[in-house]
């Protein structure tokens, strides 16, 4: 039994040794091109100065639509305090559905396509959503959020980030 538990203790360690190897949670974020609906092209150093969550969605993912309420007011509440959000759909998302979601709930934020797959790439290898990442003002990542988080904990971060120059 005792090995059992060993093994099994083991095995998660490894496996969270390899995750945070590959997806780290803190450091510069690559530089990036973003290529908007609209047809703009905005690059990391168009967002330096700025407090940036990066977040990777899409239509069809259930958490993301629950979470973009709350996406919503925090780039509402915060916009004049130096915070950005950049919403990046990904490249398995359709442009059309993509779209229609944005005029249907009037998101006031960048919406971003990564028709290649790129943007995932340069963040991680992101392959499931939503994954967002908060970038401070000279484009580090502070902290990267997967699926579900604590909203209190992101306003902390978010606040203690806004407050740094």
């Amino acid at each position: 039994m005792n090995k059992m538990i060993a093994a099994i203790t083991a095995l998660v360690v490894v496996i969270a040794a390899g995750f945070f190897m590959f997806f780290p949670s803190q450091g510069e974020a690559q530089s990036a091109t973003y290529h908007t609906l609209e047809g703009k092209t905005i690059t990391s150093a168009d967002l330096k100065g700025k407090v940036v969550l990066v977040k990777f969605w899409a239509t069809t993912c259930t958490t993301c639509i629950a979470q973009m309420p709350d996406t919503i007011k925090h780039y509402n509440e915060y916009k004049d305090k130096g915070f950005d959000t950049v919403a990046v759909a990904m490249s398995y998302d359709n442009p059309d559905a993509i779209q229609k979601f944005s005029e249907k709930y009037q998101l006031p934020f960048t919406i971003a396509y990564d028709k290649t797959g790129e943007l995932a790439k340069q963040f991680g290898g992101i392959r499931f959503t939503p994954v967002a990442f908060l970038l401070d003002r000279q484009g580090n990542i502070v902290k990267r959020y997967i699926a579900n988080y604590d909203e209190q904990e992101f306003i902390q971060t978010l606040e203690k980030t806004l407050a740094q120059n």
